[in-house]
């Protein structure tokens, strides 16, 4: 019986990153749960494709819209689950137990992990924590948290909307019985500790509030990449 799990991962000049994501999912192809590694690139320039393909990966290339990257890679995965993660976030060690487990006994629900920043502080631990509390409250956890879903309900959802921005919540909107997995997913905090932990945050807020209410996802991909 073919292993359960196909990890779609979409890049876009990710080569300081992708290693280090790769590396933490090492553990789940030794317990038996990756059959396949799809990443989904928008046309780096750096060595990410290279690297993929090292360590064995399906690459798919196309257009860089986040959205539209996972949808290629969601549509020529195999497996009989999704494990959708960002390049620049990284398993916490254990994963592999938990969610084996979690395929054993989560009555097939989609699930995420918990968010952590890998940086030391606290201000790091105050966003995480609210966004954590965000995703256990409204059912909203971004990308960067991961995401573990059956194929026939990803494909019975719609998918991916092929968005540059907030394709996650488009996606995760749409799907019922949403739970956190017990293990951590620790993203990078350059972002924020070059604009500023309060300032990305409220950022994050004001572009999640204004998606809601209707705004256009490439106006807001626009105002995220200033």
């Amino acid at each position: 019986m073919p292993a359960p799990i196909s990890i779609v991962i979409p890049t876009l000049n990710c080569e300081g990153e992708l290693p280090k994501c790769l590396e933490a999912l090492m553990e789940g192809l030794s317990a038996g749960l990756i059959r396949e590694l799809i990443v989904t690139d928008g046309g780096s320039t750096d060595q990410t494709c290279a690297m993929a393909r090292q360590v064995g990966a399906e690459v798919l290339t196309g257009p860089p819209s986040r959205g539209g990257q996972l949808r290629r890679g969601c549509q020529a995965a195999a497996g009989e689950w999704l494990l959708i993660l960002h390049a620049d976030s990284r398993l916490m060690p254990g994963w592999s137990e938990v969610v084996a487990q979690h395929l054993e006994e989560g009555q097939g629900r989609p699930a995420y992990f918990r968010l952590a920043f890998r940086a030391l502080g606290i201000r790091p631990a105050l966003v995480a924590g609210w966004a954590n509390l965000r995703s256990r409250l409204f059912g909203l956890p971004y990308g960067d948290q991961g995401l573990l879903i059956r194929r026939g309900d990803y494909d019975a959802s719609g998918g991916y909307p092929d968005q540059p921005l907030m394709e996650d919540v488009a996606l995760v909107r749409r799907l019922k019985g949403l739970v956190e997995l017990p293990a951590t997913a620790g993203t990078s905090a350059l972002r924020y500790q070059h604009q500023g932990w309060l300032r990305r945050g409220a950022r994050n807020l004001l572009l999640l509030t204004r998606y809601a209410l209707g705004a256009d996802p490439e106006r807001l991909a626009r105002a995220y990449r200033k």
